[in-house]
């Protein structure tokens, strides 16, 4: 195992226990079908490693290596010091996977897929590893496409991927953030309160706060909401059509972007 896969696996397995002991110590929301849901929701991310590493061995790291080995790409070529093209790059990249995220609710084929995580019931640590195989490829695809585009730096694809990875973890997770702290960290980021939002079984609501790590973007954009109309308490989290439905079940999670009609395109 390289040092670089020492990193990701020590940050990932780290912020899952942090936001795990957070999440009982201090639950926002009382879950439904609760821990019963986690040992799909973590196989699949499993499955999804195994065949992202089959299909994309060389991930966005081996497409920046590549860039850089052949000096393509935007950032390069503007001529910036090497600390200030890291964090434009981190900055681009999350912009890219903002579009992402709304270009995967917008394209019917594309929402079939995605579906897969907001059918999800309750929301928590876990949702937010909770994506089809599918979906997690074309990502990489669309990833791998923009580090070469923008020519990334190695550095700012692995400090934005471990990034993206820990923040999609802490805002779906089922924790309570004093009020007075919310407001200040949603100034920038996404917090666990604005993500919620677009978990809601409300479609106006699931096509909103569309952001995984800044919050700006939904502001800029007019994707912004700031609380549930029924309140964090009252909010209904899924989606209508999967409500009675085995949505805890890994065999249904892998079938229904094939095997169902969402609302969406009826």
């Amino acid at each position: 195992m390289t040092e670089e896969s020492i990193v990701r696996l020590s940050m990932f397995v780290g912020v899952l226990l942090v936001m795990s002991l957070w999440q009982v110590l201090a639950p926002k929301r009382e879950l439904i079908q609760g821990y019963k849901r986690w040992p799909a929701n973590l196989g699949l991310i499993v499955i999804d490693s195994l065949v992202a590493k089959v299909l994309l061995p060389a991930g966005a790291v081996g497409a920046a290596m590549w860039a850089e080995q052949h000096g393509v790409g935007i950032l390069p070529a503007l001529g910036f010091s090497d600390v200030l093209t890291i964090i434009v790059a981190v900055i681009v990249l999350d912009l890219i996977i903002y579009l992402q995220h709304v270009l995967f609710h917008a394209a019917p084929m594309l929402w079939r897929l995605h579906q897969v995580h907001h059918a999800d019931r309750d929301i928590d640590v876990t949702t937010g590893l909770r994506f089809h195989p599918v979906e997690i490829v074309i990502s990489m695809l669309i990833k791998i496409t923009a580090v070469v585009a923008f020519g990334v730096p190695v550095v700012a694809v692995i400090i934005f991927e471990i990034v993206l990875n820990a923040m999609a973890m802490f805002n779906h997770s089922n924790v309570r953030l004093p009020s007075i702290l919310d407001k200040i960290i949603r100034l920038l980021l996404v917090t666990p309160d604005v993500h919620r939002v677009h978990h809601s079984i409300i479609v106006a609501e699931t096509n909103s706060n569309y952001g995984f790590n800044l919050s700006i973007w939904d502001r800029l954009f007019g994707t912004y909401r700031a609380q549930p109309e029924k309140g964090h308490d009252g909010v209904v989290i899924g989606l209508p059509e999967y409500q009675d439905e085995p949505t805890h079940r890994l065999d249904w999670m892998l079938k229904l972007p094939f095997v169902k009609k969402t609302l969406k395109e009826e």
